[in-house]
């Protein structure tokens, strides 16, 4: 039989980690690639504690069908959290869905849309799909570059789609400064911001910086998500919108998929109403700045000279590149590496255009700090032998 697949399927692509992520299911593979929170911040035992409630309490209605909104309770929760308005917020199946929703309400062929450079390679992908024209906004080692932002840039976008806290995938967190100078802006070039924010809590010290939501309520969509603070199985993400969007995006929504699972955000809610994320996320960012730290070791013992690499303040990733005019590809250099039961991320996907070729993602939080070393340093060893059989090191 003939199938006939529409124009926007043929243009589907697969995710890059993803596909990598299949060959890290071999135990013997150390990886570095998928950014998984790690079990051990699971708060399991409060969480049978509340889906037993859930089952105590009311069965039926964690069982039945919802409003399209979201479970009011949560709602409420999360509207206070974040000093806004309940009527602002709507949960969605996981941040990634916020992401697709968003791009329905605001995306036509050919629209203009703004991204950092590099950027989240899932917002690319379920932008992609809407068939806008990226224009990527300068970066630098403390993130995107407001000044960058000018009239003729910004005329015509949509939105500028951005991370300012500990970026997937560089692990970059947004200065105060640039956050104040983006937002005044956005404002005078009018344009409407994304502030994807799954990894806000995460600073290993604590300290947070104000979202550009709080600067900005009308001129900012904000996404959030309980995959990195309480666990990814539940699939529970939220959008906070200015009110004729979050109309538009319920709409979508309900298009969609009506709602998103009764039963997970009532088990959420009753995990976290008494303060538990006060007491978790503290231990979860603990637990990372150990492990990011473990890691910043080992690069520092293993990696030849000429590699560069950040030192993250929080989230989950490290960025690293190698040396610039070897012409080399993290991407071909995987293949051997995963020979050697090593995967990262390479970093070209992560470009919506020009994409740096030598760079690549080592995720760190879900490896034991003794797999670590061992990782990085066949690494190490790999990336030496890439160095000094590039065809520029040779003619040098």
């Amino acid at each position: 039989m003939q199938w006939a697949i529409s124009r926007r399927a043929q243009q589907l692509t697969s995710s890059a980690i993803r596909e990598i992520l299949k060959v890290t299911e071999r135990p013997e593979v150390i990886s570095f690639a998928g950014g998984l929170p790690s079990p051990a911040s699971f708060p399991v035992a409060a969480m049978e504690a509340a889906t037993a409630r859930v089952f105590a309490d009311n069965p039926a209605a964690a069982l039945q069908y919802a409003a399209t909104e979201g479970y009011l309770p949560l709602r409420e929760f999360i509207a206070k959290r974040h000093n806004v308005g309940v009527e602002r917020v709507l949960i969605t199946t996981g941040s990634q869905q916020a992401l697709d929703l968003i791009a329905k309400v605001l995306i036509d062929p050919g629209s203009k849309v703004l991204v950092e450079t590099p950027s989240y390679l899932g917002a690319l992908q379920a932008f992609s799909l809407f068939e806008p024209e990226f224009t990527s906004i300068p970066t630098d080692d403390k993130g995107l570059q407001p000044e960058a932002l000018t009239a003729e840039l910004t005329a015509g976008a949509r939105f500028l789609y951005a991370l300012p806290n500990f970026q997937n995938p560089t692990g970059r967190r947004l200065p105060l400064e640039r956050r104040q100078a983006l937002v005044a802006r956005a404002r005078e070039f009018g344009v409407l911001l994304v502030e994807d924010d799954p990894y806000g809590e995460l600073s290993y010290t604590g300290d947070q910086l104000p979202t550009l939501l709080s600067m900005n309520p009308d001129g900012v969509i904000y996404m959030g998500s309980f995959s990195k603070i309480l666990a990814p199985g539940l699939r529970l993400g939220f959008v906070i919108a200015p009110p004729e969007l979050h109309f538009k995006l319920c709409q979508a929504k309900q298009a969609s998929d009506l709602h998103t699972p009764t039963f997970t955000q009532r088990v959420a809610y009753e995990t976290v109403r008494d303060g538990l994320l006060d007491r978790h996320i503290p231990t979860i960012r603990e637990l990372y700045g150990k492990q990011c730290r473990v890691m910043l070791d080992a690069l520092a013992r293993h990696m030849p000279e000429g590699v560069s690499w950040n030192q993250p303040e929080g989230g989950m990733f490290i960025w690293l590149q190698l040396p610039q005019g070897l012409g080399l590809d993290s991407m071909a250099i995987l293949e051997e590496a995963v020979k050697r039961n090593v995967a990262y991320v390479p970093g070209a996907p992560f470009y919506a255009s020009n994409p740096q070729r030598n760079t690549l993602r080592l995720a760190f939080v879900t490896v034991p700090p003794e797999r670590i070393e061992q990782g990085v340093a066949i690494l190490g060893k790999l990336f030496r032998e890439a160095i000094a059989s590039a065809p520029q090191a040779r003619a040098a």
